[in-house]
C-alpha cells in the first residue's frame, strides 16, 4: 500500500490576529470632539502653530492622526493617546431654549441643559426653534448626526401640532402629498387628526425630512397658524417618562436602533426580561450586581438653574453682556451712557431745564427758561 503523502503543516494562526488598520481622523475634528473649539476655530489654531502632534508643530490643514497612538498638544495641554468616547443624549427641550453652540448667545442653549460634566463638546442633531418643545438629540458623533437628520436614511420624526381654526380635508390632502416651499417640494407627511373644532385643531404630523420651520410654513400656506409644536418621537425614541427640561443618556441598544431605523427593535429590547444575577442601570444597560456607577458620568439630569416651571429662563446666568450693556461695566457704552470708570466722568447729556456749573455757564451762557404753555398758566384746558 502506498503511504499517504502528508501535506505540509499550515502556519499557526497569529494569536494577536491580523493587524488592524489605524482609524485616522482629521486633526480639527479630534480637537472639536475634545471640547477645544469649533472646527473652523481649530483650523485657525492649527494655522497659527498652536497645535503639535507628537511634539512636532502641525500647520497642515486637513492633517489626519491616529488618536489611539499619537499625542496632541494645544497651548501646553496634552491629550493622551486614547480613543474618544462617543456621547449620545436625548433632551426634552422646553420652550425658550435655542439649539445653537454660539458662545455669545444670551438665551439658554440646549447644550447648557446637559449637566453631565464629562459631556465635552456636543451639539444638537438638527434644530427646534425657540418656541417649539420636545425631543432633541445631542452628540459628538458626526456620522450619527448625519444618519439621523439626512432624509436619505428616512428616520421619522413625529410632532404634536396645534393649529388655530378648523382645518379642512382639502388642506390635509395637499399637505400629505407635499407642498412647494422656497427650498423645494416637501416629501409629504403622515397626519393623524386627534381633535377638530372651531377654535383649534390637534394633529400628529410625521415627516422624514427637516426643512427650516417646515411644519409651521406648510400650515401657514393654507392660512392655519401653528400655536403649539412639540416633537414627541424620533425613530424609536419617545418622550415617555422624560419631563420638560430633563435629559438622559441613550443606551447602546437605542443608538443601534436609531442607526438601523428599526422602530420595533427598541421595544423588543425593552420587553426582554433581564437575566438572573444582573440588574438594569439608569441608562437601561445591564451590569452585574455590585457594580455601582461610582465615578462615572451622569446618566440623566435636570438643569434647575435654567428651567423653572417647565420653561427656560430668559437669560443664562453665565451669559456674556449684551452689546448695549458693555458700557455699564466700565468703558464708554453704546447709546451715550458711560460707566463709573470712564475717564471723562459723567455724561454731558442735559435736558432743557438741567442745571449747569460755573464752567458750563461761562461756556454755554445762562440757561434758558422753559416755555410755559397755556395749561401751565392755569388758563388752558
Amino acid at each position: 500500500m502506498k503511504k499517504k503523502q502528508e501535506s505540509p503543516p499550515s502556519a499557526a494562526p497569529d494569536p494577536a490576529g491580523p493587524a488592524e488598520s489605524p482609524r485616522l481622523v482629521r486633526l480639527n475634528k479630534f480637537l472639536a470632539e475634545h471640547g477645544v473649539a469649533a472646527r473652523r476655530r481649530c483650523d485657525e489654531l492649527i494655522a497659527e502653530g498652536k497645535v503639535s502632534v507628537d511634539g512636532e508643530p502641525a500647520r497642515e490643514l486637513g492633517l489626519k492622526i491616529d488618536p489611539t497612538r499619537q499625542e496632541v498638544e494645544v497651548d501646553g495641554f496634552v491629550f493622551k493617546a486614547r480613543s474618544a468616547r462617543r456621547r449620545y443624549y436625548v433632551l426634552n427641550k422646553p420652550s425658550g431654549v435655542v439649539c445653537t453652540n454660539e458662545a455669545r448667545e444670551t438665551r439658554p442653549r440646549a447644550v447648557d441643559l446637559i449637566t453631565d460634566p464629562f459631556k465635552g463638546r456636543i451639539y444638537t442633531v438638527g434644530r427646534l426653534d425657540e418656541e417649539s418643545k420636545g425631543l432633541v438629540l445631542l452628540t459628538n458623533d458626526g456620522d450619527f448626526a448625519h444618519r439621523i437628520q439626512h432624509p436619505r436614511y428616512g428616520v421619522e420624526k413625529t410632532y404634536l401640532v396645534k393649529v388655530s381654526g378648523e382645518i379642512d380635508d382639502a388642506a390635509l390632502k395637499e399637505i400629505r402629498e407635499g407642498v412647494h416651499l422656497s427650498e423645494g417640494r416637501t416629501a409629504g407627511a403622515r397626519i393623524v387628526v386627534h381633535d377638530r373644532g372651531r377654535s383649534h385643531s390637534l394633529l400628529s404630523v410625521s415627516i422624514r425630512e427637516g426643512m427650516n420651520r417646515e411644519i409651521r410654513r406648510v400650515f401657514a400656506r393654507f392660512g392655519f397658524k401653528v400655536t403649539e409644536l412639540k416633537r414627541i418621537r424620533i425613530g424609536a425614541l419617545t418622550d415617555r417618562g422624560l419631563k420638560p427640561g430633563r435629559w438622559r443618556e441613550l443606551a447602546p441598544a437605542e443608538v443601534a436602533a436609531l442607526l438601523a431605523n428599526e422602530p420595533a427593535r427598541a421595544a423588543a429590547i425593552a420587553a426582554n426580561p433581564k437575566p438572573s444575577g444582573a440588574r438594569r442601570g439608569r441608562g437601561g444597560e445591564l451590569r452585574p450586581r455590585g457594580a455601582a456607577p461610582l465615578g462615572q458620568p451622569k446618566r440623566r439630569g435636570y438643569a434647575r438653574h435654567l428651567v423653572q416651571g417647565g420653561r427656560a429662563v430668559e437669560r443664562r446666568p453665565d451669559a456674556p453682556p449684551r452689546f448695549a450693556e458693555r458700557g455699564l461695566a466700565g468703558g464708554p457704552g453704546v447709546g451715550g451712557r458711560r460707566g463709573a470708570g470712564s475717564p471723562r466722568g459723567p455724561s454731558t447729556a442735559r435736558g432743557p431745564g438741567a442745571s449747569r456749573g460755573a464752567g458750563g455757564a461761562a461756556r454755554y451762557g445762562p440757561a434758558k427758561k422753559p416755555k410755559v404753555g397755556r395749561t401751565q398758566r392755569g388758563g388752558g384746558r
